[in-house]
């Protein structure tokens, strides 16, 4: 088959082919090549490339695993044995990893053959991916246009066509933001649900690492190749009887479902967004399901996101700060440092108030089986904003606070996924945001899937980069 041919193809698809012997993984890979050439010296999605290793891996991979030998794109933020692996910091410009984490091995035995990095900002710090090792990552919508981050590079090569699934990371929505901006589908599933690591905080339930793909089965696929239980990895859970690809398959639908454009009033949300998010939410009451305004109480999330977020900086990050604060960005240096000044009062008030917003939250699934919000609250911005400063008029005290819609999710550990919800005037994607209960990826997913069906919307993805100002 040409490259014309291959790379619009689903994941899924692709997978069917190998397993058929109607493509090789060297016919993918020659496909892939051809088109990061074609397009990615625009979009800068894929800055390291392994295609020799990935050749060298391609014949270890079984027919009879979950990927059959399909290509992979890698997030920076994870290490890869023998491929540059930066973090997006000048700091490890030149870090080549001996092992593999556990997401890549995990990847590696169920069929994944890893072909390329892709783009994140500075240890995945700040919703636009740019670093100093790379530059920027440009949105193939309108080049002129941020990716979000910090998944950023694997969103625009999804939708560039130079990838048919890539990894990706979430802690304050760095897997949803990018797939928001750039219409695609990125998940961030329940801690514990793929195991990662080593790591000098194993028990860290924020930062979670997640499947993107173009459509949801795709990301169901990938889930089914990452999903499992590893000893180095201490809150990793089980794979679970029935696959995830069997429960898109089940097309399970939610009887009940919750809309809240700002989550109770815990955000400002673009008027033209909320719209789409609205429009969006009617699929679900056209499926037959029973759609109210409603929300969890996220009314003490800052509290709880900003204090353990900075905790999570400081105790990870300060030997670096102390060794090379020359080398990393403001935004890194400003989290370490409010981390470092935080008292024992304020880490227990944080605490003890997320738990609190956990169990409010697991009340609120006693009712409602989802609940639909936007992915991101802005269309895609300008690329050369280092983040959005302020919407509706309202001011944001930092830069990460116009995440607050994504990472309310992240503080109550339930699974959410952004799938496109539709287009701007401007023609730039929007992301609908849909969360499910913890540990009920399986039930999200199906609902997802029914929702992408009846939507029905048009993308034309993967697009060429299409150059806007």
């Amino acid at each position: 088959m040409s490259v014309a041919d291959l790379i619009p193809k689903t994941a899924t698809e692709i997978v069917g082919l190998l397993k058929k012997g109607e493509v090789t993984t060297g016919d993918l890979l020659d496909a892939l090549e051809q088109r990061i050439e074609a397009v990615d010296g625009t979009i800068n999605a894929l800055p390291t490339l392994c295609f020799d290793r990935a050749r060298e891996h391609a014949s270890a991979a079984s027919k009879d695993s979950v990927l059959a030998g399909l290509p992979v794109a890698i997030k920076d933020l994870t290490a890869t044995e023998g491929v540059l692996t930066t973090y997006g910091s000048p700091i490890y410009k030149d870090n080549v990893p001996e092992s593999s984490d556990i997401l890549v091995q995990m990847l590696e035995a169920e069929g994944g053959v890893v072909y390329a990095k892709s783009n994140t900002p500075e240890f995945g710090a700040g919703a636009n991916t740019f670093n100093e090792v790379f530059g920027r990552t440009v949105n193939p919508w309108n080049t002129s246009r941020s990716v979000a981050g910090s998944s950023g590079g694997s969103a625009a090569a999804l939708a560039s066509g130079t990838a048919w699934l890539a990894s990706g990371s979430d802690l304050g929505g760095s897997l949803r933001n990018p797939a928001s901006f750039c219409g695609i589908v990125g998940f961030r599933p329940t801690p514990g649900r793929v195991a990662h690591g080593p790591s000098d905080l194993p028990f860290g339930m924020m930062s979670v690492d997640g499947p993107m793909a173009r459509n949801v089965p795709d990301v169901a696929l990938m889930l089914d190749a990452m999903a499992g239980q590893h000893p180095v990895d201490p809150i990793s859970l089980a794979r679970p009887a029935e696959s995830f690809t069997d429960a898109v398959k089940a097309k399970r639908m939610p009887k009940r479902v919750a809309l809240s454009v700002d989550l109770g009033g815990i955000t400002p949300v673009d008027k033209e967004v909320a719209a789409i998010v609205e429009k969006a939410a009617k699929v679900f009451e056209d499926m037959g399901c029973i759609v109210e305004e409603a929300s969890p109480d996220f009314s003490d999330v800052q509290l709880v996101f900003q204090t353990l977020r900075a905790m999570q900086f400081a105790a990870g990050k300060k030997t670096l700060l102390e060794k090379h604060r020359d080398l990393l960005k403001p935004e890194v240096i400003w989290n370490i440092e409010k981390g470092l000044e935080l008292t024992m009062d304020e880490i227990a008030k944080a605490e003890l108030a997320r738990g609190r917003l956990y169990h409010r939250v697991e009340q609120f699934f006693r009712t409602y089986d989802l609940v639909l919000s936007p992915a991101t609250i802005v269309p895609p911005y300008p690329v050369e904003h280092r983040y959005v400063e302020a919407c509706n008029g309202v001011t944001f005290s930092n830069y990460i606070e116009w995440c607050t819609v994504a990472y309310a999710f992240t503080c109550a550990a339930c699974p959410a996924l952004s799938v496109p919800a539709g287009f701007t005037e401007g023609g730039l994607p929007v992301g609908l945001q849909i969360a499910g209960k913890p540990r009920g990826e399986a039930d999200l997913l199906s609902a997802a899937a029914l929702y992408e069906t009846a939507a029905a919307i048009k993308s034309g993805i993967p697009i060429d980069p299409r150059v806007g100002s």
